[in-house]
């Protein structure tokens, strides 16, 4: 038997009541999901774990893991995307606690691929780029607020994320490593000078070859070794290990007229091998055990079983909204694609901040933080409720259902 399995045993779901919630409440959420999205077809399987002061109250599984398979369950792994993110910026602050980097230290002085960088001034295609300097250089904070002038190709915008689809830079299953990546990345333009705008971008796979140059470890080896060891988390990996393959789900995609199509079959998995570009914007699987764990690491300001990792005054400083000038991302964001699009919403180191509940139009506490994956994936964190969720799917794009938003409705109205 695995480690995970053996935690999922002994996990003990603590009665509803004992943490302030109302069992009929929390009920109602698995029915909402199934009538609204597993009977309709939108979603093939959804798995909701809500926690309070880091007692689990509600673990909830439905639909297949596979085409015709039994139900997911609490052994089931996901492809969580850009819920790597919040691992790669802990990477970073840990070095940053070690002395050996800091949050002004400019990009290039890691990454001399990035030296001379410039802003996009015209051209693209057939024609040069021309760009002009930058106002500023590009600093380690850029990269975990999104703040650096890089982009994503998928955004289907400017010449310059046109250049990056040209490239195929985005994959993590792609022909590029980690430092070809950065490489080809210091060839093109930024789409703004660093520290001007919010663009959601491959900022946190450039913040991953920063750690394993400062670290002089593989992304891999410094996640597996530094953070998932410690915090007992045996279930998240770039790759899935052949013994555990089984346990991966298969993920679907929006296809023509609104179906679902077949994306990644869990049995033939690109994760089940390893990727050229380990990345740590978007390339981890994990499962919603293990997330719950790093849920409660961060809530616990940095520590988990008597492991703790960085300061909670370095949890702190993630947890601040970072935007130049205190901005919001409805003010600063040049970004299509977001997996925040509320009003009153910052950004910290690795994270979306809520500042302002009444601007986000749905329940919530100032200072809650949280994300999501391409593939429908989320967390969060309160604070001040000291409530967490790990909600896992697989299904993208992630916009389009506002699942999120109705899940975190229907949480906090069972608050007792």
């Amino acid at each position: 038997m695995d480690s995970n399995k053996r935690y999922a045993r002994s996990m003990k779901i603590a009665s509803p009541e004992s943490e302030g919630f109302d069992s009929a409440r929390l009920a109602r959420i698995d029915a909402f999901v199934k009538e609204r999205y597993l009977d309709s077809g939108k979603l093939p399987h959804a798995q909701l774990l809500i926690a309070r002061g880091g007692q689990v109250v509600h673990f909830s599984h439905q639909g297949p893991a596979r085409e015709g398979s039994a139900p997911v369950d609490e052994t089931t792994l996901f492809r969580i995307a850009s819920m790597t993110k919040p691992v790669t910026s802990l990477a970073f602050m840990m070095l940053v606690e070690e002395g050996k980097v800091a949050l002004d230290t400019p990009v290039h002085h890691v990454l001399p691929e990035f030296k001379g960088i410039g802003v996009y001034a015209g051209g693209g295609g057939s024609v040069p780029f021309q760009t002009s300097p930058t106002a500023q250089p590009m600093r380690m904070v850029d990269l975990l607020r999104h703040t650096s002038g890089l982009t994503y190709g998928f955004q289907n915008r400017t010449n310059v994320d046109a250049a990056y689809r040209d490239s195929k830079m985005e994959s993590w299953h792609g022909n590029l490593t980690l430092d070809e990546f950065v490489a080809a990345l210091g060839k093109l333009p930024l789409e703004f000078s660093p520290g001007d705008e919010w663009n959601y971008s491959v900022s946190t796979d450039v913040l991953g070859a920063v750690v394993q140059r400062v670290s002089g470890l593989t992304l891999d080896r410094f996640f597996a070794e530094r953070i998932f060891a410690p915090l007992g988390m045996h279930d998240t990996f770039f790759h899935v290990p052949a013994d555990k393959i089984d346990r991966l789900a298969d993920c679907w995609t929006l296809g023509p007229g609104g179906a679902r199509v077949l994306y990644d079959r869990g049995a033939e998995s690109f994760w089940s091998r390893p990727p050229r570009l380990v990345s740590g914007g978007g390339g981890l699987v994990s499962s919603a055990l293990d997330y719950h764990r790093l849920n409660s690491f961060f809530l616990n300001r940095g520590e988990l079983d008597g492991t703790r990792l960085v300061s909670r005054k370095t949890v702190d400083l993630m947890t601040m909204n970072h935007l130049p000038g205190g901005s919001d991302l409805a003010t600063l964001s040049r970004s299509l694609f977001s997996e925040a699009t509320n009003a009153g919403t910052g950004f910290g180191l690795g994270f979306a901040i809520s500042m302002d509940v009444a601007k986000s139009l749905i329940p919530g506490s100032a200072g809650e933080y949280y994300w999501g994956g391409m593939f429908s994936t989320a967390f969060f964190i309160d604070p001040v409720e000291r409530i967490t969720m790990v909600f896992m799917t697989q299904f993208s794009p992630s916009t389009t259902y506002p699942i999120r938003r109705e899940l975190k409705t229907l949480i906090y109205s069972a608050l007792a």
